[in-house]
């Protein structure tokens, strides 16, 4: 069984996605453990305390170095035993240290189909923005590990979403959640936690 521990930052949709799977089962090899917040008010938290697991707040502004930011929130990570660690929402930078102690053991969910509309800067509605600017009939979200690169991790799953005539951002980031993200993110945690994620240099290949 292994130990999963979710990153957060506001409200936690994609948390409940990772809780609502584990109910029914699809986590089996896994546990969410502990959930851990940037922000001491995100109602994540509130999800999280709902659901009896435990929860952590670790604020950038309380250190005075982004360095010992990192080494602190490395040490809470490993102080949980975190096996994966799941980003859902959070919104501040991961460090060096963080990354190379987890090496290919964090998970993020981007709302689009990397390597298109990804990349610094690209994160909540600005992705939806850009791609109804672009004019794109396909979005979609995709499961990543995490590295030093923003956005530019391993590939784990991607799903694709059709773009709708008079989509607006709000309307075309609500169904890239419900049709993609909260079914991937899930997905590839479970793959994880079954061992069943080969990477290979930058990319993956899923075990049968």
């Amino acid at each position: 069984m292994k130990n999963i521990v979710v990153l957060v930052s506001g409200g936690g949709t994609n948390l409940q996605a990772l809780i609502d799977a584990q109910k029914r089962g699809e986590l089996a090899a896994g546990n969410i453990t502990c959930v851990i917040s940037s922000t001491p008010n995100a109602y994540a938290l509130t999800r999280a305390a709902d659901n009896g697991i435990s929860t952590e707040v670790i604020r950038r502004r309380d250190f005075s170095s982004f360095d010992e930011y990192d080494e602190a929130l490395t040490q809470l990570l490993q102080s949980k035993n975190a096996d994966v660690i799941v980003l859902a929402g959070f919104m501040t930078i991961l460090g060096k240290k963080v990354i190379s102690a987890f090496e290919n053991r964090i998970i993020n969910i981007h709302p689009a189909l990397i390597p298109s509309f990804c990349g610094e800067g690209y994160y909540g509605l600005r992705v939806h923005e850009e791609a109804l600017k672009k004019g794109v009939k396909v979005t979609g979200a995709t499961a990543h590990f995490v590295n030093e690169v923003c956005d530019g991790g391993p590939i784990i799953i991607q799903k694709a979403v059709e773009v709708q005539n008079g989509d607006t951002p709000e309307i075309l980031q609500k169904r890239v959640m419900e049709q993609a993200e909260w079914k991937i993110l899930p997905r590839a945690v479970a793959l994880f936690c079954e061992d069943k994620i080969k990477v290979i240099g930058n990319k993956t290949e899923i075990l049968d």
